[in-house]
């Protein structure tokens, strides 16, 4: 099922720029979410779009980039897909849920505003600013042209479907992203 609502589709840029209007449109849809006068269905679908495109984009692209240029650490790479899982994880809990005006559905939007606001934090600090530092204009703007390509490909396929997010939780738990007894101890 896509989605009403505009999610951006930019061409190229900076790839820092473009992640952070990303982070914004994050930031923006989970008040959306949020607000039980909003159509929450249809945010929630635009929300799983975005949050499966852009992820995929930068692990794709961006992250295997930045550990070549030794602008992050493998194991910086390894927790930014690990919360980017997480955040999978805690999407799929908000797409399965048939009502979205249950005390439920707001447990899990503050169970998904919890990994994702950690996630933009973290992503940030470790690694745009990094990035800011240690990758050149050029290679940030051939970076930003891939990674956009990437997430305007995946939007196109309806990536952010319950299907593919529930395909994507399960690939994780099998590559041991979420693995539970870890919970916390990275921290």
């Amino acid at each position: 099922m896509s989605t009403s609502i505009d999610l951006g589709r930019p061409l190229s840029g900076d790839v820092i720029d473009l992640i952070l209007e990303d982070h914004r449109r994050f930031e923006s849809l989970m008040r959306q979410l949020r607000d039980s006068s909003s159509d929450r269905d249809a945010v929630r679908q635009a929300l799983a779009a975005l949050h499966v495109a852009h992820a995929e984009a930068e692990e794709k692209h961006v992250y295997p980039k930045l550990r070549r240029k030794d602008a992050i650490t493998e194991h910086e790479a390894e927790h930014g897909e690990e919360e980017h899982a997480e955040g999978h994880e805690a999407m799929l809990k908000v797409l399965e849920l048939k009502g979205t005006d249950t005390q439920a559905f707001d447990d899990a939007v503050e169970d998904l505003a919890t990994a994702l606001n950690h996630h933009l934090t973290e992503e940030e600090l470790t690694i745009l600013n990094p990035a800011r530092d240690e990758v050149g204009e050029q290679v940030r703007a051939e970076l930003g042209k891939a990674f956009a390509t990437e997430r305007n490909r995946l939007l196109d396929e309806d990536c952010g479907s319950i299907d593919n997010v529930r395909r994507i939780v399960q690939a994780a738990e099998e590559e041991g992203l979420l693995d539970e007894d870890d919970e916390g101890s990275d921290d």
